[in-house]
């Protein structure tokens, strides 16, 4: 049932926010220079590796550690990458004038519709995590948060988005997987819409 969701709604909302997404993609090509869309590499559901798309919100960079690492790596040289490899901060200087405004109202990832689509994520679950961002978790937290397919939105963004602890963003991930189902996966929706509307949670 939540799989026929996903494809419904990631179809509509294709279809419904055309104009939308047109206009955002406007707006980077007009406020700097590089592809529309970042793509970077993601873990998915069994540990399934796939490309995330999102809209561009900072400076292009192709020198830029991505998060990929070999499997064949030790935990010790993925914890070095590791060490190198850090997610984007609000006052992060690299970040677009356009790119502050879809960072905050997550207009940066409606183009993982595309991702729904193709069945690499769903509309809720855990967010994805790069490849080297294991070595953050406990073994069996990592292969349980990849039981499901990874979300726009999740459990864990409902609680506090960017202000949730990682420790809690765990919990709450776990507690999603374990805890599945049609009608939580459509209260997580109805809540994240909530948010964003009311613009509560953002950075």
């Amino acid at each position: 049932m939540i799989l026929f969701f996903d494809k419904l709604i990631a179809f509509f909302a294709l279809i419904l926010l055309s104009p939308l997404l047109i206009i955002v993609a406007v707006l980077i090509i007009i406020d700097s220079k590089g592809p529309i869309f970042f793509r970077q590499v993601r873990v998915g559901r069994n540990l399934k590796i796939f490309r995330i798309y999102k809209f561009r919100s900072m400076t292009h960079s192709t020198s830029r550690f991505t998060g990929e690492v070999s499997e064949n790596l030790s935990t010790e040289e993925k914890q070095k990458l590791r060490e190198n490899f850090q997610t984007t901060g609000t006052n992060d200087s690299r970040i677009t004038k356009i790119g502050k405004f879809i960072r905050k109202t997550s207009l940066d990832e409606l183009p993982q519709i595309l991702n729904v689509l193709y069945g690499d994520m769903s509309i809720v679950g855990p967010r994805p995590d790069t490849p080297v961002q294991e070595v953050d978790y406990k073994p069996e937290q990592w292969k349980q948060r990849h039981q499901v397919r990874p979300g726009i939105t999740g459990l864990a963004q409902v609680s506090g988005r960017s202000n949730i602890t990682f420790e809690n963003r765990i919990n709450a991930d776990l507690e999603y997987v374990k805890n599945k189902s049609t009608l939580l996966y459509l209260r997580i929706i109805f809540l994240t819409f909530y948010q964003v509307v009311s613009n509560k949670g953002t950075n």
